[in-house]
């Protein structure tokens, strides 16, 4: 039998972990606008993406916005979802931009992607939908 419960915030860490892309949850032009961005979670836990210096997510700065990754099985009815909220920031000292640019952390994207936000997570939430309550691995 299926069960829905909430997972703990480091249940939510090690899961976001586990993904290399989610969806950006934002304002563009007064109306909701998600983009699917590939990330990389910091070691303090925030939310890191690489973007293309033109288009909306470049123009971030200060926002609140959201960040959704998920896995979802349609043939066991089962799966996760974390959603984490906060500002976007972009990324300017040198020396942290230095380590980001690692070819580990290369975007999926074709094109430039020289901005890297970071998504300060001030709420972290997320639901599991198993079989019997067991985590994903």
């Amino acid at each position: 039998m299926n069960e829905l419960r909430p997972l703990s915030s480091e249940e939510c860490v090690t899961l976001l972990s586990s993904k290399p892309v989610g969806r950006l949850v934002f304002t563009e032009d007064a109306m909701p606008a998600i983009r699917p961005v590939n990330f990389v979670l910091d070691s303090g836990g925030d939310i890191v993406v690489r973007v293309s210096s033109q288009g909306a997510i470049a123009k971030l700065s200060s926002e609140v916005v959201a960040f959704e990754a998920d896995e979802i099985d349609p043939v066991t009815h089962t799966g996760w979802s974390v959603v984490a909220v906060g500002k976007a920031e972009p990324i300017v000292g040198i020396n942290e931009l230095v380590e980001l640019a690692d070819p580990a952390h290369r975007p999926w994207a074709p094109g430039e992607r020289a901005r890297f936000l970071r998504i300060r997570v001030e709420l972290l939430s997320g639901r599991l939908l198993t079989l019997g309550g067991a985590l994903p691995r």
